[in-house]
């Protein structure tokens, strides 16, 4: 630690960096969990450091804007995307790579903050913790804040073994992978990029997964009350701290959103009526899945509420950088006027909190990421899970098999769910008994998310623990 803290001064203020990577699901998360930290702390002063790709989101941007006076944040100077070597590579490889480029810099940015701030402790990203190698040099306590599931942190630590002990790839195992306190996975729900050993994404990944012994302690967005068993082994598991302080998701809505004419849409439909369909901040479809959802929605006879992308025939596509094309243009002809006043389209964006919130939405097919996943939960909305990458599968297996909230359809051979498929699965969820029995396991499990939180919550004292850990830290000689 640098010399120049006094003792006084830290009892006042605890500083603390965290830094994220570019890639706004993961920024939204950490940006909640920075002000949880700080309404929990009131003397916390956080400092979020932000690599970007080109520029930062727009969508970051506007989320930055309303941080409370104990929250600063600064982005680093940018990585092009085309000086990026693998343009062509999957989105999560463009990121890791991105930042890994961004250290140097985050070095720099990090020890200016330290010649004039007395910080005590960095949290990053895990797929940022090159960084955890930084803030031992300056001898910082480091911490991972994981925002999928704990199931998924299991995983991670786990995969330097996995990797030792299975010799095929994973999709090609024929004993489903058991993680302790974990429902049984089979290797082909394991995450996108583990799926081929040889490739660069899965070195990057086992590499990371590598990296994270050197963190004091893993602060992960669940809770309790749905990973109990995985959370219980990764105590007895691990010598470094297991806080499940979630569910964080993003709260509040914005000015855009207020107005927003898919919201007034929904207030005129009956309650529980409206499927709400949405690939989260960067998913995407191919023109056959896209044409093959289109005619399900069709079939099903069902209300819908559709955030349509573009098509890509890369299921993270709009991850990094979205297509500017009309997505309206690539739906099947006529499509619009036959489901007129049973459906209705947006472009690219929409308030999620704010529809998953209304009483009209009955049902959310979602691709599973783990801030959509975890929105669901709180709000009580039963899931059609439709994994489209990353952790995704396993988030999906989860939700349908641990939890039992949601409904999976099956994909073909050529991984393509068809549109008889997704009717059936649509109206299984929407008026079928099955979909009634997930929507009274979920409406529990929603009291219980709230219950978390509460200020005896489990979650609430994972994070008061936390803090009293960084106290105890600044108390000492």
């Amino acid at each position: 630690m640098p010399e120049a803290r006094n003792k006084d001064s830290m009892a006042k203020t605890t500083h603390i960096a965290v830094i994220s990577i570019p890639a706004f699901s993961h920024q939204a998360s950490i940006v909640e969990f920075s002000k949880r930290l700080v309404h929990l702390h009131r003397h916390f002063h956080v400092y979020c450091i932000f690599p970007t790709i080109d520029a930062p989101p727009p969508a970051t941007l506007a989320m930055l804007e309303s941080l409370p006076s104990n929250i600063n944040y600064n982005f680093l100077p940018p990585v092009h995307k085309q000086d990026l070597s693998h343009d062509d590579a999957p989105s999560m490889v463009q990121i890791d790579l991105a930042v890994s480029q961004s250290m140097p810099s985050f070095r720099h940015m990090l020890g200016s903050l330290l010649s004039t701030t007395p910080l005590v402790a960095l949290i990053a990203d895990p797929f940022a913790n090159e960084a955890l190698e930084i803030a031992k040099e300056f001898n910082l306590l480091s911490y991972i804040y994981f925002p999928p599931s704990a199931m998924t942190l299991s995983l991670f630590l786990q995969l330097p073994a996995l990797h030792e002990q299975v010799s095929c790839e994973y999709r090609d195992n024929k004993e489903a992978i058991q993680l302790p306190g974990c429902v049984p996975i089979q290797g082909h729900d394991l995450p996108s990029h583990f799926q081929d050993r040889s490739n660069l994404a899965y070195k990057l990944i086992l590499e990371r997964c590598k990296r994270l012994s050197l963190a004091n302690g893993f602060l992960v967005n669940s809770f309790s009350n749905i990973e109990e068993g995985t959370e219980r082994a990764l105590q007895e598991h691990n010598s470094s701290s297991v806080y499940l302080i979630g569910p964080i998701i993003q709260t509040g809505l914005s000015s855009e959103s207020k107005g927003s004419e898919c919201v007034g849409w929904l207030d005129k439909q009956s309650p529980n009526s409206v499927l709400y369909v949405s690939f989260g901040s960067g998913g995407t479809l191919s023109q056959q899945q896209l044409n093959e959802l289109a005619f399900g929605l069709e079939l099903s006879d069902k209300k819908f509420l559709w955030v349509l992308r573009a098509p890509s025939d890369s299921a993270d596509g709009a991850y990094v950088v979205a297509s500017k094309d009309d997505p309206l243009k690539f739906l099947p002809d006529g499509f619009l006027e036959r489901t007129k006043g049973r459906g209705f389209v947006v472009t690219s964006w929409a308030p999620q909190t704010q529809i998953l919130s209304h009483v009209s939405t009955g049902g959310f097919l979602t691709h599973c990421g783990w801030n959509s996943a975890l929105e669901s939960i709180v709000l009580g909305v039963p899931m059609v899970t439709w994994p489209l990458f990353a952790e995704q599968r396993m988030n999906a297996v989860l939700l349908t098999e641990g939890l039992k909230v949601a409904l999976r359809p099956k994909f073909n051979e050529n991984g393509v769910a068809e549109r008889e498929e997704i009717a059936k699965v649509i109206k299984g969820l929407m008026v079928g008994e099955e979909g009634n029995e997930i929507r009274e396991r979920i409406e529990k499990i929603k009291d219980a998310a709230a219950d978390a939180l509460k200020e005896d919550g489990s979650s609430t004292k994972a994070l008061y623990q936390f803090g009293t850990q960084m106290e105890k830290f600044l108390e000492q000689p």
